[in-house]
């Protein structure tokens, strides 16, 4: 998963946490895990294969849950919606939201505003670094890209200037309504609600994609 590297990091060789910062994680929380996070989770990993031709440079892309349904495979409906998008699904197994989780994710992507809420409170200075997936979208269509450190200065050096770029938005860009930041859950729906959600989540994925690589999508 890791790949290609990431530029000189010398200078930033450790989080907060003595973590090393030669990688950057993306978590991706709703619920049980076994619906909208392992959509984005898998959507995530595919789109930036597609723009980079793998999926390195530090990236990692994972997921949890609220009430994560631990061990449990993803929703056949969830999977089907992947494989129409050509991503791969296999392997996947659910995983509850735990405190290391948080602690060692760069970037916290959540489906709601109740999930965003739940893993701002389980502190960790989370607050600075978690967005609902919608609001991330936002903040980055905001931002002028140009201003990012370019790819070969790392994924990783890019990937942590953005969100900082996003973070410094967040209190100037709200939602025009509440609703405009949820994306919800299609546990126990039939397939086209699903395929719905996947639509949701690939339209707020992309610029997200396009931010982090510099490279836009395939036409």
């Amino acid at each position: 998963m890791r790949g290609i590297g990431n530029g000189d990091s010398s200078a930033e060789e450790t989080t907060t946490f003595g973590f090393p910062r030669d990688t950057f994680r993306i978590l991706h929380v709703s619920t049980g895990n076994v619906c909208r996070s392992p959509i984005t989770e898998r959507l995530t990993r595919h789109f930036v294969m597609e723009r980079l031709g793998i999926l390195g440079g530090g990236l990692i892309v994972e997921s949890a849950g609220t009430w994560g349904h631990e061990g449990a495979p993803m929703e056949a409906n969830a999977e089907a919606v992947l494989a129409e998008f050509g991503a791969d699904a296999s392997g996947f197994t659910g995983r509850e939201l735990l405190d290391e989780h948080v602690i060692t994710a760069d970037l916290v992507l959540t489906a709601t505003r109740d999930h965003r809420a739940q893993v701002i409170s389980m502190g960790h200075s989370a607050g600075l670094r978690t967005f609902t997936l919608k609001e991330f979208t936002r903040l980055v269509r905001a931002i002028d890209t140009t201003t990012l450190p370019p790819l070969e200065d790392g994924l990783v050096v890019r990937a942590r200037a953005l969100v900082r770029a996003a973070a410094a938005l967040r209190g100037w860009l709200l939602a025009p309504t509440a609703e405009a930041d949820e994306v919800y859950d299609p546990y126990g729906a039939p397939l086209t609600f699903f395929r719905s959600v996947g639509d949701e989540i690939h339209e707020a994925l992309d610029p997200v994609v396009t931010a982090l690589t510099g490279v836009p999508a395939r036409m």
